[in-house]
């Protein structure tokens, strides 16, 4: 079905089973996306509900999604070039790994899974960022005892007071009381940056409490271990260079030097594997994790199926190896489906104010 692209935007084509921008940019893989909702005409038929928009070094992605597909467009400080256009869609299938078929995977991961294929048509269109590894590392340090929300007032505050601005938008459309202002975006700064001594007490004004001490000296790690010159492709320095060469290395060599930096313990490890590191099969394994495994998974522990022990490193390696065995090479893709459930039922319990009830048995209330 040919469609005609908002004003100043490209389609790709792309269904939502493939794709879902709406749930893949809000379940805490990513904490930089803005959006916004745009007005909807009466008759219309399917139309983009949201923009979201994301800087980069050099440039503003904007966003929006029909169910059949992607629009896209480029917004630079200066003159473009024709060519950018081609770049943007370069990135675009890089960062959302548009080489991976989705529906396929998801009709594999039912055939091998009864509790998923019960999960698949309530959150379709599920799949793994393919993100800037340092930038992936500061998030995920972040995001130790935190929530999303928090994860992401914190994150766009530090790139707010570290990097400049790269350009300022109005939001694609203006409410009723015309009460939306423009948007000033920064890009994410750079490891140098944050490697300076005074970054610790400023980040600690801004929120960050105890992972300000671990974000500087996980920067100035990087920096002297392998340098802060900028590399010969001109747009990173040489230790994110180094940083996204960990893609190269096996799971286990690339984690081992992740668990090197302050703050970064073994789920955090396995997140920015998973991430931006191209470790497809990574699960990174929480206490929630653990009891849905044992529960729905007939996972046995040492002390029984129903134990519940501490996560301990032995119990954490059990809990990947059944999901691994379950979901095969792209377990960790799998994974995510599952937990952008949990994070819906969390948002519904808060919304409840019924803080007593269990996750996982709202999880699978169904089933």
């Amino acid at each position: 079905m040919a469609s005609t692209a908002p004003l100043g935007f490209r389609a790709l084509p792309l269904s939502v089973a493939q794709l879902s921008l709406a749930a893949v940019l809000k379940c805490g893989q990513s904490f930089r996306w803005t959006s916004y909702p745009l007005p909807t005409s009466p008759g219309a038929g399917p139309s983009p509900t949201h923009e979201y928009r994301l800087c980069l070094r050099d440039r503003i992605v904007c966003l929006r999604q029909s169910p059949d597909y992607l629009f896209y467009r480029s917004v630079f400080p200066g003159e473009q070039l024709e060519s950018e256009d081609e770049e943007t869609l370069a990135w675009l299938k890089d960062y959302f790994q548009l080489d991976v078929d989705l529906v396929k995977l998801y009709d594999q991961w039912s055939e091998r899974d009864q509790v998923f294929d019960k999960l698949r048509s309530r959150f379709s269109g599920i799949r793994i960022l393919r993100q800037d590894p340092w930038e992936t590392l500061v998030c995920f340090i972040c995001s130790s005892n935190n929530n999303i929300p928090r994860i992401t007032k914190m994150v766009h505050a530090l790139c707010k007071h570290y990097s400049p601005s790269l350009i300022t938008l109005p939001p694609p459309s203006v409410s009723e009381d015309g009460s939306q202002d423009p948007a000033t975006y920064h890009p994410f700064p750079p490891p140098s940056v944050l490697a300076a001594p005074n970054v610790k007490s400023t980040l600690r004004t801004l929120g960050f409490g105890y992972r300000a001490d671990y974000i500087q000296r996980t920067a100035k790690m990087l920096v002297d271990t392998h340098g802060s010159s900028v590399s010969p492709s001109g747009t990173r320095e040489c230790c994110e260079e180094w940083l996204a060469g960990l893609r190269q290395m096996n799971t286990e060599d690339a984690r081992e030097e992740l668990l090197k930096f302050v703050g970064v313990g073994r789920k955090v490890a396995d997140c920015i594997l998973l991430m931006s590191l191209d470790k497809r099969e990574v699960i990174p394994v929480d206490t929630h994790v653990y009891q849905i495994a044992i529960k729905h998974y007939g996972l046995r522990t040492a002390g029984g199926s129903k134990a519940k022990s501490a996560m301990t490193p032995r119990v954490y390696e059990q809990v990947t190896a059944k999901f691994v065995g379950i979901w095969g090479d792209f377990a960790g893709w799998a994974h995510s489906v599952c937990d952008c459930l949990m994070l819906s039922c969390c948002l519904f319990i808060s919304f409840l104010g019924s803080f007593h009830c269990r996750l996982e048995s709202l999880l699978f209330i169904r089933y």
